[in-house]
């Protein structure tokens, strides 16, 4: 395996609160050290003038959609997805045929991984046995098999006793509870944002209620248990000052949101595109101001792409007959740094930390650092690219997105996964 030797980069590491000009040295698939390492040679030298070296990414919220989806992804395509996005680590979610609520299923994921031999995959496993929110999963046995987090994904745990329990057994190993807040009962039939656009363009509405009370109920239930609970795509004012709250009194919660809730607003319905249909919905401007703010205070603590192909036979419908969902691997990173790095919203070491070490903390993988003898995952940022985001370039095998044809500056120029360079931008 080469030695790989990166210079003139801006390095950024927040988990080491470091911000340099300096080199990084890559030995065999792992981290060697920053700065001159006289005693080393490299077989191969990275010039990164003009740019950022920092962790490789993180998105831990993730569709690959195998098994029982291949046609709208595999493990293999959206692993090269998130390759192509700067993304070196992902984590996939449970909504699989059949669900991801056993050892083996686990294991499975990990098997396809490597033989990708993409970006590290990391399942998560279903808090209930099928999805159906009725009995716990084999919690123990999914921890065995690699799983590093616990969600029934978009299928919400109405009961709250099963809530409470898998918040108590999951405490037991540490792990954190992924919550896909909604009450079903609510946002039943709807097709986007209840309010005053709904109300215009005569849809069925899905409020901001139907997140908050989930929330407010799984934030109760992680203070009774001591449990961890992580709140996914949170999209509304209420959710964001629900979880500041929770967190000024110390519950153990934390949060992610993802480009469409800081970027989009229900306006975007008035085209009638099946590509604006997301859960949870877009909302107002007055929401999307307050995931900014949450951003910017620290209550919101990570950024994710909640990545979700659907084959265009799906997905190109008439708006109450298409699935929610968009692909989101090869634009996160952009998106993220046109609307909140460009505007000052964040600066470059808060976007990193949010990509970077605080998903890792939160799942507990060793991943989102550039300490010495951690695996070399890097990603090399060029922050001047300008380019149009083009779906049909996408590795993904899906090309559901509102983005598509959106002018963007900022794209990972150089992606390393345990040492081996797996995209480079042509020169």
């Amino acid at each position: 395996m080469p030695h790989l030797r990166i210079i003139n980069g801006r390095i950024l590491d927040p988990s080491q609160q470091l911000d340099v000009v300096d080199e990084l040295w890559i030995r065999d698939e792992r981290v060697l050290g920053i700065g001159p390492h006289r005693e080393s040679q490299a077989d191969r030298t990275i010039d990164a003038a003009g740019m950022i070296v920092c962790p490789g990414l993180i998105d831990m919220h993730v569709h690959l959609r195998e098994p029982g989806g291949e046609d709208d992804e595999t493990i293999a395509t959206g692993s090269r997805a998130a390759v192509l996005g700067g993304i070196t680590s992902v984590a996939c979610m449970p909504d699989t045929d059949p669900p991801l609520d056993h050892h083996a299923a686990a294991e499975f994921i990990h098997l396809q991984a490597r033989r990708a031999g993409n970006a590290h995959v990391f399942p998560i496993g279903c808090v209930t046995k099928g999805r159906k929110g009725a009995e716990l999963a084999e919690i123990g046995g999914l921890v065995d098999g690699g799983a590093v987090a616990f969600s029934d994904d978009d299928v919400p745990i109405a009961s709250a006793e099963i809530m409470r329990r898998a918040l108590e057994y999951c405490r037991m190993f540490d792990k954190p509870v992924l919550s896909h807040a909604e009450d079903l009962d609510l946002t039943k039939l709807g097709i986007m944002h209840e309010g005053r656009e709904s109300m215009r363009l005569g849809m069925r509405g899905m409020p901001a209620a139907a997140e908050e009370v989930i929330i407010y109920r799984d934030i109760e239930l992680a203070r009774l248990t001591r449990g961890r609970v992580h709140f996914l795509h949170v999209s509304s004012a209420g959710s964001v000052e629900l979880i500041r709250r929770a967190k000024d009194r110390g519950v153990r919660v934390t949060a992610e949101t993802c480009p469409p809730y800081f970027t989009l607003t229900d306006r975007e319905l008035r085209r009638f595109d099946s590509n604006y249909k997301l859960n949870p919905p877009l909302r107002t401007d007055e929401d999307l101001q307050a995931i900014i703010h949450g951003l910017k205070d620290g209550t919101i603590d990570t950024l994710a792409s909640n990545h979700s192909p659907q084959a265009p036979e799906k997905k190109l419908r008439e708006l109450n007959q298409a699935p929610f969902g968009i692909v989101g691997l090869e634009t996160l990173l952009p998106l993220s740094i046109k609307a909140l790095i460009e505007p000052g919203h964040l600066t470059w070491p808060q976007l990193i930390e949010k990509l970077t070490i605080r998903p890792a903390a939160i799942l507990g993988i060793k991943r989102g650092t550039l300490k010495p003898d951690v695996y070399a995952d890097v990603t090399i940022i060029d922050p001047n690219a300008e380019w149009t985001i083009d779906v049909s370039k996408f590795a993904s095998k899906s090309r559901n997105s509102p983005f598509d044809g959106v002018n963007v500056r900022g794209r990972a120029h150089t992606v390393i996964v345990r040492g081996v360079v797996k995209f480079e931008e042509s020169r």
